[in-house]
């Protein structure tokens, strides 16, 4: 029921001016748009680009390292293994922070994410590192055995394919902050 009293032109009545207020607030009335509905925020897209950009800054920092160290540019260490950071680690940590942030510390993908985690980086640290040292050994036999046959050189193996420890920590180091920051940022 509302009872409007005009007197002079003057409006009086409480209940007309909530109609006046809502009516203003209808017309001018611009729905907010909630951008992280419309977005990869805490959806498991977040997840696979907080990997993936785990792995890729990881490789830029070895390129970067690369120029400044060594003064070379080369584009194929952003597909090589091995080296400073490990893109597997920062890739592995970057995804299980990513998890935590969008599932929570205390749900079972978290603690999956993290299970695969540590057996990644435990395998770029020992399994892969101790192929690479074997691949070091194999190609030391094969020099000195082929030395006197000039015509017949075997492929040299890689060498460089696993991580130091130090690496691996700075390769988790990088995904877990990367994925704060994506977090942050989409947010």
């Amino acid at each position: 029921k509302l009872i409007i009293i005009v007197e002079n032109n003057k409006f009086y009545g409480s209940q007309f001016h909530l109609m006046i207020d809502f009516l203003s607030q209808l017309i001018s009335y611009q729905p907010k748009v909630n951008q992280a509905s419309h977005s990869i925020y805490n959806t498991g897209f977040e997840v696979i680009l907080a990997s993936l950009l785990g792995a890729f800054v990881a490789q830029l920092f070895k390129l970067v390292g690369t120029l400044i160290f060594k003064r070379e540019f080369n584009f194929r260490i952003l597909v090589e293994t091995g080296g400073m950071p490990s893109s597997h680690s920062a890739s592995m940590s970057a995804l299980a922070t990513s998890v935590a942030l969008v599932d929570g510390y205390s749900s079972t993908t978290f603690a999956v994410a993290v299970g695969i985690a540590l057996v990644v980086m435990y395998d770029a640290a020992g399994v892969r590192r101790s192929a690479g040292r074997m691949a070091g050994v194999l190609n030391k036999i094969t020099k000195e055995i082929y030395s006197h046959d000039t015509g017949h050189v075997p492929e040299h193996l890689k060498e460089l394919l696993g991580h130091t420890p130090f690496e691996v920590l700075v390769g988790a180091i990088v995904g877990i902050l990367l994925s704060f920051v994506l977090h942050g940022y989409l947010s």
